[in-house]
């Protein structure tokens, strides 16, 4: 979109009521409903995504600052996932369990490469755990309803890199610390191993689901889920100490 016709779609949303920009944009809260709902548990309703989607992008309607560079789907987009993202996050399925076995990995990973220097290998990890690779599979299958949707809240790319900032006046000090954040999560995602870099690269840039990155990669949707989770948690592991 360039300044011209940004300018002119500024303008058209602050002549529009709200009811007009929320029915116009609806289509978008529909479509990101549907994109999130393939990464979601069974136990995540559709009408639930699309009900906190509205709330979402009635909060973006209202609190549009062109100034912010972005344009208004671009920043309705990041408002409406945060929206239902929040609403997941209230009714979190996972267990205490399969948290505190997704920080025995990030500890484990952690542990691993501190020691080797090296990217850890699952079976690396597995046995740092004492545990076998079927179980360390177990695992990451258990986390990676949880990470598919968490790891979108470490800033993944530069619309969750916008969230951090968007719609809130952050004083100089909250400022440099996300901008150093987001520094440290792009190296360590540059360091991540070519496959689990991938992974990430075609599910938020691309935007393709597991099935489809499955087809790319010649693997098994599960084996997709898994190099997801065991990026999100490696990704942990690294930034643990970062502060």
């Amino acid at each position: 979109m360039n300044a011209s016709s940004g300018a002119s779609a500024y303008s058209q949303l602050q002549s529009d009521s709200l009811e007009e920009v929320v029915t116009r944009h609806a289509p978008l809260v529909k479509r990101i409903a549907h994109h999130l709902l393939m990464r979601m548990p069974s136990s995540v309703q559709l009408d639930d995504l699309m009900q906190s989607g509205m709330i979402g992008l009635i909060e973006a309607a209202r609190k549009y600052d062109q100034g912010k560079g972005a344009s208004f789907e671009t920043y309705a987009g990041i408002r409406i996932r945060g929206a239902m993202l929040d609403e997941i996050r209230k009714g979190d399925w996972a267990p205490r369990s399969v948290h505190r076995k997704s920080r025995e990995v990030a500890e484990a990973v952690k542990a691993v490469e501190s020691r080797t220097g090296t990217d850890a290998r699952d079976i690396d990890v597995a046995e740092e755990m004492g545990i076998d690779l079927e179980s360390y599979y177990a695992i990451l299958q258990d986390a990676s309803g949880s990470r598919l949707f968490s790891f979108e809240d470490l800033g993944a790319g530069d619309d969750s890199a916008l969230d951090r900032v968007a719609g809130k006046t952050a004083g100089p000090g909250e400022g440099l610390e996300q901008a150093s954040f987001q520094q440290h999560l792009g190296d360590a995602i540059d360091g991540l191993p070519e496959r689990e870099k991938l992974v990430l690269s075609l599910y938020y840039d691309e935007e393709l689901n597991l099935k489809e990155i499955g087809e790319v990669l010649g693997v098994s949707e599960s084996r997709v889920s898994q190099i997801h989770s065991q990026a999100a948690l490696r990704l942990r592991a690294r930034l643990q100490d970062w502060r």
